[in-house]
């Protein structure tokens, strides 16, 4: 076995990515403080065809060089938006008929291991704060709250890890756009 080449990832340009069928899925990152988390979020996004992510309270926007760190350019890719209010955004996005899912460790949670994506169906998964997690006001507000499991001794993820185990969780399980 041999690594590939760049030339032989055959991946997609900027022009092509925006262009192409998008899963039907988008992120929302409230008040995330790291820009080094944002970035690998849209890293991510880029890597799953994520249709768009929402930056929301203090979350930090592009352009900024820290995001860049570990974004590599995807932020010029990935559809991205800014919104002061998440709660509000979860409202409109339910709407339009979005299945809003807070990954959250909460009572009676959804375990990831359970979700199954139903077809056709569009959905919003929102990521919250490293420190206090998704805001309860948002907890309530979705329409549930979908838990990664955990065996070990610590209780949580970092939160660019979560949003990769949640989008390869996605993609896997539903139909490619």
């Amino acid at each position: 076995m041999r690594k590939l080449q760049m030339e032989e990832l055959n991946r997609l340009s900027v022009e092509d990515f925006k262009e192409t069928n998008k899963n039907n899925f988008c992120i929302i990152l409230d008040d995330i403080r790291s820009m080094n988390n944002v970035g690998s979020a849209f890293r991510t996004a880029d890597a799953f065809l994520v249709e768009k992510i929402y930056l929301c309270g203090i979350t930090a926007t592009p352009p900024h060089r820290e995001i860049e760190k570990t974004a590599l350019g995807s932020t010029e890719s990935v559809a991205w938006e800014h919104r002061e209010n998440v709660v509000d955004l979860v409202k409109e996005l339910q709407a339009n008929g979005y299945v809003v899912l807070a990954v959250e460790q909460v009572e009676n949670s959804l375990k990831l291991n359970n979700f199954q994506p139903e077809p056709n169906q569009k959905y919003a998964f929102v990521f919250g704060n490293e420190v206090f997690g998704v805001n309860q006001e948002v907890v309530e507000t979705a329409n549930n709250c979908l838990e990664i499991p955990q065996f070990g001794t610590k209780h949580s993820l970092n939160i660019s890890v979560t949003v990769g185990i949640i989008c390869w969780d996605f993609v896997s399980k539903a139909p490619n756009p």
